[in-house]
């Protein structure tokens, strides 16, 4: 019977622990150690594992609570914390249930976090409302040898009549919205009409300066090239008439105009008076000769 009880007591006091696990041992009634994943055996009668705790990340659902805003609206929020024991003897020694005190920390921490905000700032501040629940829990639960990993609002719920006024604060929104929309639209359309107006001026004056100076540079051009023509003519017949036999030349095309002048000048009805005597053709044709050598 004796080597029963021994053999007994001898098995029990072999723990195989698994992965993610540890258990508190304790002594006589004192912590002695922890055992971490793999084989162990116990001290027969004087060791004892007091608690078993996960190494796990948990996640524990908070209970849905009723909140105040900062304008007073009353709202009922719930969420998921998540969790993870880092030292197992302090979750064991440190508090007696942690994962209630995680939960109820987790619960004041989000009233006095809702009471910050107004009802509309709610809805749209759950990442700085979910940060400071963290941050307040992880800090108050290190004692605990727990590290709390992050935390998720799940649901805002208000009432009905708040959840029918928040609808008619949204469509108006949306209307004004809309309206201003419609407004910058119109507005950009007219300001776009007055910019091509003037754009289409702008181009309509630069093309008539542009024909202007064109027709100015075309008539500069032909002066200057009547007036080269000219200059050239008259540097030819000057080099035909000093040349042999230019000035005889010269002399009969005086006397051909001449004579051509003369016929066109008296006609019916009309009067002429002229200084030069006309019956002497070879005195006129003399004064002519001498104007072209003195040119």
């Amino acid at each position: 019977m004796f080597a029963f009880v021994f053999v007994v007591t001898l098995f029990r006091s072999i723990r195989i622990v698994p992965n993610k696990t540890a258990l508190i041992v304790e002594r006589l009634g004192k912590y002695s150690r922890t055992l971490e994943a793999g084989f162990h055996i116990l001290l027969p009668f004087f060791d004892r594992v007091r608690y078993k705790q996960t190494l796990k990340e948990q996640a524990i659902d908070v209970p849905a609570q009723d909140c105040f805003t900062g304008d007073n609206v009353q709202v009922r929020v719930d969420g998921v914390l998540y969790l993870q024991v880092m030292d197992a003897k302090k979750a064991s020694y440190g508090i007696r249930d942690y994962l209630t005190a995680t939960v109820l920390l987790a619960q004041t921490t989000m009233r006095s976090a809702v009471g910050l905000l107004e009802l509309d700032a709610t809805f749209e501040a759950r990442e700085k409302i979910n940060a400071t629940v963290v941050k307040a829990v992880d800090e108050a639960s290190d004692p605990w040898g727990v590290k709390v990993t992050r935390y998720e609002i799940q649901n805002i719920k208000v009432s009905d009549s708040i959840m029918d006024a928040m609808e008619v604060q949204m469509k108006a929104e949306r209307e004004k919205r809309a309206e201003i929309a419609r407004s910058i639209g119109e507005m950009e359309t007219k300001i776009n009409l007055s910019k091509a107006a003037y754009e289409e001026a702008v181009n309509l004056s630069e093309g008539q300066r542009q024909r202007m100076i064109n027709e100015a540079e075309g008539e500069a051009n032909e002066i200057v090239a009547v007036a080269r023509a000219t200059a050239e003519g008259i540097r030819k017949v000057a080099a035909a008439i000093n040349a042999k036999g230019g000035e005889e030349a010269a002399n009969l095309r005086v006397s051909e105009d001449w004579v051509s002048a003369v016929g066109g000048i008296a006609k019916s009805g009309s009067k002429v008076m002229l200084s030069a005597d006309l019956t002497d053709l070879r005195d006129m044709i003399g004064k002519a000769s001498t104007m072209i050598r003195e040119k």
